[in-house]
């Protein structure tokens, strides 16, 4: 699966499946359980409601840190995100 903003054919995030026991064995465990994938909105509220009414699990609810708002999900594969909304500094 190939995860790209809607309407753009340019750059994508190849999420493949694993391909036997070995690699069966790392799935969502590559970085040691910590988040190392991004994903940032313009409107954090919307695509939160969006992807859990798509059953995206969340490991977490949202949270406001000073950066911004934030809150960690899986994908189908196990990696772990942060769905992040940052602040806008003027």
């Amino acid at each position: 699966m190939v995860v790209r903003p809607r309407g753009h054919m340019g750059s994508g995030l190849l999420l493949a499946r694993a391909g036997g026991p070995a690699q069966t064995a790392r799935v969502g465990d590559q970085t040691g359980g910590r988040v190392f994938l991004f994903l940032e909105t313009d409107d954090f509220e919307r695509d939160h409601t969006r992807m859990i009414a798509a059953g995206v699990r969340f490991l977490e609810a949202p949270r406001r840190e000073v950066y911004g708002v934030v809150a960690v999900f899986e994908d189908i594969c196990g990696n772990r995100w942060d769905l992040i909304q940052s602040v806008k500094r003027g």
